[in-house]
């Protein structure tokens, strides 16, 4: 009798979890994505909401498909930084059994992309310049990204809104300092009224306080956005400066606020991401905001 009282409560229990999951996605009107591109339309939309550690995996998954197409669920777990349970509970929200089914999708997307510096294997005469050769391959894998898919749209109102801007603040901090810094320093060169926002002595928020509407800010940040960025950003926001964004992800607290944004996703090697990619889009607004002022 036990035995048949237990049976029928994990039925129900797994048929209302069933249930649950099978609701939240007809609510938002989406059904299973069957391609990575259907996948990533879902979590660009806006309308799917993670608890901190689902989202840090949406994020993982956006930014290296290469990585969730080639590792194993302890792997891609371990490099997301979270369990994988998680990983399995993230591939049933959208229906699927289990992460091994969920990864079809990132399989299939990479299948014909090889070689983008991962599928050529080098032996190393001078172990020393195996880093170097890594750095290097990770750089490449950016650049590439870029030119593969590049929103030439959303570039050009970027160089638009920069260039009409009466002051242009740079924000970024932590990995994307370095960036901005250079950004900064081209921007003078070229004859573009900037501030680099550096906030040192703790002075960013004084940095931006005279911001005001007819300004624009160059924002750059990458996951896991952690930083004083976007709390800059959102005081420039609120005094009706215009933003524009160079970030890694549709998951960024800083596309709300902007005006336009480029995506650039950069690869990395050993633990350690390349800058490439968005020194190279950041050079082309420079570029461009000056050939647009004619300077």
């Amino acid at each position: 009798m036990k035995g048949a009282d237990k049976t029928p409560g994990r039925s129900s229990v797994d048929e209302a979890a069933t249930r649950k999951r099978g609701r939240s996605l007809a609510a938002l009107g989406y059904i299973q994505p069957q391609t990575y591109e259907e996948l990533r339309a879902v979590l660009s939309s806006g309308t799917v909401h993670f608890p901190k550690r689902l989202r840090q995996v949406a994020i993982f998954l956006w930014q290296h498909p290469s990585d969730v197409a080639l590792g194993t669920i302890a792997q891609v777990a371990a490099q997301a930084g979270v369990q994988p349970s998680t990983l399995v509970r993230f591939a049933q929200i959208f229906g699927y059994a289990g992460f091994s089914d969920f990864q079809g999708l990132f399989k299939d997307h990479v299948k014909g992309s090889w070689p983008e510096g991962r599928g050529e294997q080098r032996t190393e005469t001078e172990p020393n310049l195996h880093f170097l050769h890594g750095m290097v391959g990770a750089s490449q894998a950016s650049l590439g990204r870029i030119e593969s898919g590049f929103d030439v749209e959303s570039f050009e109102k970027m160089v638009a809104l920069l260039a009409a801007a009466d002051l242009i603040y740079v924000i970024g901090s932590k990995r994307a300092f370095p960036v901005t810094t250079y950004l900064s320093l081209t921007l003078s060169q070229q004859g573009v009224r900037n501030v680099l926002v550096d906030n040192v002595g703790s002075s960013a928020l004084d940095q931006v306080g005279c911001i005001g509407r007819g300004d624009a800010v160059l924002a750059v940040s990458f996951s896991p956005y952690n930083s004083i960025t976007p709390d800059l950003v959102a005081v420039a926001h609120e005094r009706e400066a215009r933003i524009v964004t160079i970030t890694d992800s549709t998951f960024s607290p800083l596309i709300a606020l902007s005006d336009s944004w480029l995506e650039v996703v950069e690869s990395d090697f050993a633990g350690f991401r390349s800058l490439a990619a968005s020194l190279a889009v950041g050079m082309a607004l420079v570029q461009g905001v000056a050939a647009k002022r004619g300077i």
